[in-house]
């Protein structure tokens, strides 16, 4: 049986003879057949190479080139965020070290402080920000008597903006300590009409000042609010700058 190119030879060439065409015409179309054949499954594989490439991690379903001539099929499926569930840790804030007997930290002196107070062997220090208080037993995890915070530069902005909310709302009373003012006021105040916290603000500087607060516990030991101010003023009176 004849094959198919001889079958097409054999038409081309009574073609030929007939249209006095080129002899080799049948051989040209055959290779022109075949090359166009052989480059569009190079096309097709280099396309399909240059996809798989591109393609996005995943998972991949390529069917074969070489079966059925056509463009891989590609499946890509992304793999889901990572998802951390793990809740953060809270880091204790820094502490001003050990202090003695806590008559001096950061930038200020504390000259005088009511009888059996010693210091708690607590503080915190956040920088232009930093605060420690005093108790009767030195326990660091016990209740404090007084606490004294200090700010400077950047944090004096905000405690005076909080002192003018006082003043505005018509809380508290301004006073004078020496050649220093101050304002004398009780913070947090319960709803329910509790005893808040004695609190002095004391200006010390363009850059510094200071509160000088009382627990409500601690102030119960004194006979009044006018005992609980005098203390105040006395310890507002004792802070100096450190040198």
């Amino acid at each position: 049986m004849p094959t198919l190119e001889e079958t097409i030879r054999q038409v081309m060439a009574d073609e030929t003879a007939r249209l006095h065409a080129a002899p080799d015409l049948a051989e040209r179309v055959m290779r022109s057949s075949r090359a166009t054949r052989n480059r569009a499954r190079v096309l097709t594989l280099a396309t399909s190479v240059a996809v798989i490439t591109a393609a996005p991690v995943g998972y991949l379903t390529l069917n074969s080139v070489a079966t059925t001539g056509q463009a891989p099929s590609i499946s890509a499926t992304p793999e889901p965020p990572a998802i951390d569930d793990t809740p953060p840790v809270a880091s204790a804030p820094p502490e001003l070290g050990d202090l003695g007997d806590g008559r001096e930290f950061g930038h200020v002196k504390v000259g005088y402080l009511p009888e059996r107070l010693k210091w708690s062997n607590w503080s915190v220090d956040f920088g232009d920000s930093y605060s420690t208080a005093y108790n009767f037993d030195g326990d660091k995890n016990g209740f404090y008597c007084v606490q004294i915070y200090m700010y400077e530069e950047a944090a004096v902005q905000d405690i005076d903006s909080q002192i003018q909310r006082y003043r505005d709302e018509g809380e508290g009373e301004e006073v004078i300590l020496g050649d220093r003012t101050g304002y004398l006021v009780v913070q947090d105040v319960g709803e329910d009409g509790g005893k808040g916290t004695p609190t002095l603000f004391l200006t010390m500087g363009a850059e510094q000042r200071a509160a000088i607060m009382f627990s409500p516990t601690y102030a119960k030991e004194f006979s009044g609010a006018e005992a609980v101010n005098t203390e105040l003023k006395k310890i507002a009176e004792g802070l100096t700058p450190a040198n």
